[in-house]
Order: structure tokens, then C-alpha cells, then sequence
């Protein structure tokens, strides 16, 4: 007879409240950036060529917030413990 756990997949578990709260982050990050970024840039140009380079230099835009809002957090992690 086997000892050996039965097998689980990443399916079976349940996700944690902080993974909860990440992805529906993403989700709503990727929504936004969609809706607010993305859409505009692309619909102001008519030539399939200008859309994907609106397209992609948008790219940088969001880079660019994730990248601050990154920074602030961290900023706020860093020093959480002087002011707490």
C-alpha cells in the first residue's frame, strides 16, 4: 500500500486572501489601462500601422505607473515601521 499523498493540482487549492486581492488588482489595473490608455490612443489614429504603434508607445505609459506606484509602495513599506 502506498504512503504517498494523494496528488493535488494548484486547481484543487483554494486561494488566499492575499492572492485574492492581487489578482483582482491586476485585473482592475488591466481593465483601466484598457479602457482609459489603450482605447483612446488607439482609436486616434486610422491606419493599422499607427494603431500598433499607439499600441505599443502606450506600453511605456503603463510601465511607467506600475513602476510609480511600485515606488510608492515600497516608499510606504520602507518607512511604515517609523511612523506606525
Amino acid at each position: 500500500m502506498s504512503t504517498e499523498a494523494p496528488h493535488r493540482t494548484r486547481a484543487d487549492d483554494d486561494m488566499t486572501t492575499t492572492e485574492l486581492a492581487i489578482t483582482l488588482a491586476a485585473g482592475i489595473v488591466a481593465a483601466g489601462y484598457i479602457w482609459f490608455i489603450l482605447m483612446p490612443a488607439v482609436s486616434a489614429y486610422g491606419r493599422f500601422w499607427e494603431k500598433v504603434g499607439a499600441g505599443f508607445l502606450s506600453l511605456f505609459i503603463l510601465g511607467t505607473l506600475v513602476g510609480i506606484g511600485a515606488g510608492l509602495g515600497l516608499a510606504i513599506v520602507w518607512s511604515y515601521d517609523r511612523y506606525a
